[in-house]
């Protein structure tokens, strides 16, 4: 079996110019059953800090689920897939609220979806620790 495993913090070329192109994402989280819940998101990988961002409403499922794993955070992946080409990041999921950061996570979702988002005030950010990194770019 082909293994498709990458350094998270030093992924090759193809595959970070993937990340940087712009694709509809999926986030699966774990609903408190165990069970897979999996949405459609914008993401953005910034492999120096080994973190993928998701800005989200406070109210969705997806920040619920992260919020009940508690403080060590959630496990979860985020994938994308066009054509012969995915990828995948798994990685220890946190909300983030720190205005700092919501405003990091914005410009980097303009910047990969050549869109400003349009003004949330209960914007939040999912920050993810990228421990794994799979796919073919």
């Amino acid at each position: 079996m082909a293994t498709y495993t990458l350094d998270p913090g030093a992924p090759d070329p193809l595959y970070l110019s993937f990340w940087r192109e712009r694709h509809l994402c999926t986030l699966t989280t774990l609903r408190p059953d165990g069970s897979p819940h999996v949405v459609p998101v914008g993401v953005t990988y910034d492999p120096e800090a080994r973190l993928a961002r998701v800005i989200t409403n406070k109210t969705s499922a997806k920040v619920g689920h992260v919020l009940a794993a508690g403080p060590d955070g959630a496990r979860v992946a985020v994938c994308q897939v066009a054509g012969r080409r995915w990828a995948t990041l798994e990685g220890r999921a946190h909300v983030r609220t720190e205005p700092g950061r919501v405003a990091e996570a914005e410009r980097r979702y303009a910047e990969r979806y050549e869109r400003v988002p349009s003004p949330n005030p209960s914007r939040v950010v999912i920050e993810i620790e990228v421990t794994r990194a799979l796919g073919r770019g």
